[in-house]
């Protein structure tokens, strides 16, 4: 991304646009977590679960070495046994280990985000294996505090080990001629400080990486104001296709009216602004039904094809101008206009009688 992209990217991220990256993968994930995680479990396999395995593991070794008569050494299979019997010792020891952890691994990836299968993010990509790339990555912002989190990792984690070992140090020298015992649980109580430390700084590490993480990521997603609006035209529709289509659907709207105009019964006009035409079948229906109406030039067509089919139609403007703002097509009429339209009718069937008569 350019330094011009960047400037221009000035809005905050929208939440389409945060969920669209969440479903490809593109979370806020502190890689000193993992970090973190597991030397928390093997402070806690260190504490809990080493001193047991060792006493169990040392019981056994000194069970083999004080009566190896208990023990052929005849041929391969005696040697398998053996090798057996020490594997599945060593593997009890370093079960608990393995267990916590997969545990741990998975909760700090769980309390960050949910774990989501994402084919885009193992999907090859050039970028990824590119050498301007990498070297883009490398002197980018991000991977200046990735080296400011490896440098703290090595120089301050070792000056801090230093410092806090030092008083150890004499203890460690006498363990080592002293009885092997004394020199094994010396070395486990440092261990277990080195330990404490490494979790203590990581831990400052891997809180301070979280917010930096999130506060990248964050900025990571911000959008230029074309970008919004472009993402608001594919949500909401673009303008100029939803008016076209508005336009196509009046267009539909206006011809299946016109279609509907031969089945009228009569047609109330103002006289020339406004038509509607009505249908009233006693079988079909209880009331008129406004079939269509129009305005000007559709009101000029409906006339029209009322003329060309002998549909009566009958000069009301105020009746005309009513029913055309207040009722809509395929609408029965409201009872107001029951009255005005029922003489209409009477005339239209009177009409229709007076010419049977006469044919």
């Amino acid at each position: 991304m350019s330094d011009e992209d960047k400037d221009s990217k000035t809005e905050e991220p929208t939440e389409k646009k945060l969920r669209d990256a969440a479903e490809k993968g593109n979370v806020p994930s502190s890689q000193e977590a993992s970090l973190f995680a597991s030397t928390l479990a093997f402070y806690i396999y260190l504490v809990f679960f080493v001193p047991d395995g060792v006493k169990r593991l040392g019981e056994t070794l000194e069970d083999i070495l004080d009566r190896p008569e208990q023990w052929r050494m005849n041929n391969a299979a005696d040697m398998i046994s053996l090798g057996l019997h020490l594997a599945k010792e060593i593997a009890a020891m370093l079960l608990p280990a393995a267990i916590l952890f997969i545990l741990f691994g998975l909760a700090q990836s769980f309390v960050q985000n949910l774990p989501q299968f994402v084919l885009d993010r193992i999907t090859p990509k050039f970028e990824r294996i590119s050498p301007v790339g990498g070297f883009k990555r490398i002197y980018s912002a991000n991977g200046m505090v990735n080296f400011g989190k490896s440098l703290f990792k090595v120089v301050v984690v070792a000056i801090i080990m230093v410092m806090v070992l030092k008083a150890d140090y004499y203890r460690l020298l006498d363990a080592l001629v002293t009885d092997p015992h004394a020199m094994m649980f010396t070395g486990y109580e440092i261990l277990k400080k080195m330990v404490i430390v490494v979790l203590f700084s990581t831990g400052i590490l891997t809180v301070a990486d979280y917010f930096w993480t999130n506060y990248k990521w964050h900025s990571d997603q911000r959008m230029s104001k074309q970008e919004i609006k472009d993402e608001y035209k594919q949500s909401q529709g673009d303008p100029v296709v939803k008016a076209r289509q508005r336009s196509i659907a009046r267009d539909r709207a206006r011809r299946r009216m016109i279609d509907a105009v031969p089945r009228a019964t009569l047609v109330i006009t103002n006289p020339t602004h406004y038509a509607v035409a009505l249908r009233y079948v006693k079988e079909e229906s209880d009331a008129p039904i406004v079939v269509a109406k129009g305005q000007d030039l559709i009101a000029l067509r409906i006339r029209e094809i009322a003329t060309e089919r002998g549909i009566p139609i009958f000069e009301d403007v105020p009746l005309a101008r009513s029913m055309f703002a207040q009722v809509s097509v395929d609408s029965v009429i409201p009872s107001v206009f029951y009255k005005a339209v029922a003489e209409l009718i009477h005339k239209v069937y009177a009409a229709r009688q007076n010419k049977r008569r006469v044919n």
